[in-house]
């Protein structure tokens, strides 16, 4: 077994700086943040289902905060314990919502 999980702090996130390739910092089980050349960063999970490894992408820090990636990550490992991948989730969720948009009447 691992030694402890040592979360992100609000500070060490604010202080990641960029570097020449993406950096992925861990926030413990499969929750990342990956810091950019650029110097964006973004959540993202990195998980196994059907065997194979998946990613899924949360949004850009700070518009995502770190409590609402973690509790992202956590409805998305749940999604994993029923057996339903989580990305499928959100790529139907999406479909949903652009429905929705699409069926809004329009005023001009």
């Amino acid at each position: 077994m691992s030694g402890p999980i040592c979360k992100l702090s609000d500070l060490q996130i604010r202080n990641a700086k960029p570097s020449a390739k993406i950096r992925k910092l861990s926030d413990g089980r499969g929750l990342q943040l990956w810091v950019s050349p650029t110097g964006s960063k973004s959540w993202r999970l990195d998980y196994r289902f059907g065997g194979k490894k998946q990613l899924l992408t949360f949004g850009l820090y700070p518009d995502i905060s770190t409590a609402k990636a973690r509790e992202l990550a956590a409805t998305a490992r749940e999604q994993l314990a029923l057996g339903k991948n989580p990305a499928n989730q959100k790529k139907e969720a999406r479909a949903e919502a652009l429905a929705a948009v699409e069926n809004t009447p329009r005023t001009t």
